[in-house]
């Protein structure tokens, strides 16, 4: 039995690869890619499997560790930052969430959804955004080791939609 199609895009995307390159490996085009990653159309059996073998190769190649992927600096912010300042940076950068530091060490995170709970949850919404970060962070998700190998980080991902690799703050 193969796993469920919208394991595709999440593994795509933890691997490092384009639409188009995972589809040049598996022998389908790029909007086939898109287009089953988007839940458009309802795919052929043997196209799926081929993509599902492609990516299980790729998970365990040897040496392929979570240093391949990731990026060297970090879009986060302090614990004691505004949290308008986490608004902009997510904005900015197309993220729904950061990591919160203290002095280079992660100890929490950010998201959308928490912002959204605490706008609903507000007396006075506009408010918000003038608290402090540390306020209404989340805990720290885990943190791996840049040597941690792909099927490790495939496995977290199951349980924990982010995580973090060591790295430098920005």
């Amino acid at each position: 039995m193969l796993p469920a199609l919208d394991e595709i895009a999440k593994r795509r995307k933890v691997l490092g690869l384009t639409q188009k390159q995972l589809a040049k490996l598996a022998g389908v085009s790029q909007s086939f890619i898109a287009k089953l990653e988007s839940g458009k159309i309802d795919p052929a059996y043997s196209k799926v499997k081929a993509i599902f073998s492609v990516l299980e190769r790729m998970e365990k190649r040897e040496n392929y560790t979570a240093k391949e992927i990731l990026n060297e600096v970090v879009v986060g912010v302090e614990k004691n930052d505004k949290v308008a300042r986490a608004i902009s940076l997510m904005k900015e950068h197309g993220y729904s969430q950061l990591p919160v530091f203290d002095n280079g060490k992660c100890v929490g995170c950010i998201s959308e959804k928490t912002l959204l709970s605490q706008i609903t949850a507000a007396e006075d919404p506009s408010k918000v955004s003038q608290r402090l970060v540390e306020e209404i962070m989340e805990e720290a998700p885990p943190h791996i080791d840049e040597n941690a190998p792909i099927p490790l980080i495939s496995n977290l991902l199951h349980f924990y939609p982010q995580f973090w690799l060591r790295g430098k703050a920005r």
